[in-house]
């Protein structure tokens, strides 16, 4: 008996832990679904947000299904240090890398295309190593959106 199935059984929950999901907001602001119901909110799940992509799902008025992908343009910074140091501590040399992340503003898109066949389109921007942001989408209906999450 190997105990390979049931270490994979152990790790299957953790695996849909990462990534992350939040939740954006779609706002109507001009079209067919505003005119209709100006206090419609659709909501849209965001999933692997701790990345700089993943996919995008949600549901317009009239149960259609959209699907997609958002993406976010995060820089990355890499530093490298080596030297000589002659402390108690580290006798020797030193040598090592740090990646992360830049603290800024950075600039997102997503694309989403849904069961009636109409196209989702937007820009937003995110705050670095967050999961919030504002932006706005259009699609080929004529409904324009605010995007706030």
């Amino acid at each position: 008996m190997t105990l390979r199935p049931i270490f994979l059984a152990a790790l299957l929950p953790l695996s849909a832990c990462v990534g992350g999901k939040t939740t954006m907001q779609f706002y109507p602001l001009d079209g067919a679904i505003a005119e209709a119901d100006p206090t419609t909110v659709i909501e849209a799940t965001m999933e692997n947000v701790s990345g700089t992509s993943g996919p995008l799902t949600f549901r317009l008025p009239d149960r259609v299904r959209c699907e997609g992908t958002w993406s976010s343009l995060t820089p990355k910074t890499v530093s490298r240090t080596k030297g000589l140091s002659l402390t108690w501590k580290k006798t020797g040399g030193e040598l090592g890398g740090e990646t992360r992340t830049e603290a800024r503003v950075n600039d997102g898109e997503l694309y989403a295309v849904c069961s009636d066949g109409r196209r989702v389109q937007g820009t937003f921007v995110i705050g670095s190593g967050t999961a919030s942001g504002t932006g706005s989408a259009s699609d080929t209906m004529g409904n324009v959106y605010k995007l706030l999450f």
